[in-house]
């Protein structure tokens, strides 16, 4: 209390009145006295009331200390339904991802192939034939994925198209095929 009042002493001016709970009284001043508590960081503790004679007392306020009860929750156990979803839901991923990994694998085999014969100078267009086997095996992949569910129908049919248009552009750099006059304009 004695730091406390010696704080106050040397920055005010008007007369202040500080009663605690062991009844003894000190007295201090003030010059403002509402204006100055709002700017102390200890006035949230302390009831002002005010009496007619102008001066201001103060009564340290003993406040109620919150005593909390610390509870871990434990794991709240899923309930049967939502269990069996999320069962159901790994199955149906496991098996997507195999379905797109089969054709994933088929779709770099075709491309390898088809690479490989562009690269050859010397390549004749029965060897072509080896490569649709391998063009058939992918598009069977691919229609079962679609059929699963695992992949869109149009996402189907553009990695269809890219085998087709891949193809296709081996055999127009052996000269295999040539396009149509309609097909180019």
């Amino acid at each position: 209390m004695a730091a406390f009042s010696s704080c106050l002493v040397s920055s005010f001016s008007k007369q202040l009145t500080i009663t605690n709970s062991s009844n003894s009284t000190s007295y201090l001043s003030l010059p403002h006295p509402k204006a100055s508590l709002k700017s102390l960081s200890f006035s949230n503790f302390l009831s002002e009331t005010p009496f007619s004679s102008g001066s201001l007392a103060l009564k340290a306020v003993e406040r109620q200390t919150r005593r909390s009860v610390v509870c871990e929750a434990a794991p709240v156990k899923k309930a049967d339904s939502a269990a069996k979803r999320a069962r159901q839901a790994e199955k149906r991923r496991v098996y997507n991802k195999a379905k797109k990994s089969e054709m994933k694998t088929r779709m770099k085999t075709v491309f390898e192939a088809l690479d490989g014969l562009r690269k050859k100078t010397d390549a004749q267009s029965e060897e072509i034939v080896e490569v649709e086997k391998l063009i058939a095996a992918a598009y069977s992949a691919i229609d079962k994925a679609v059929k699963a569910g695992s992949l869109h129908r149009n996402t189907g049919a553009n990695r269809k198209s890219r085998l087709a248009r891949r193809k296709k552009a081996v055999e127009v750099h052996h000269g295999w095929y040539t396009p149509s006059a309609a097909v180019v304009a």
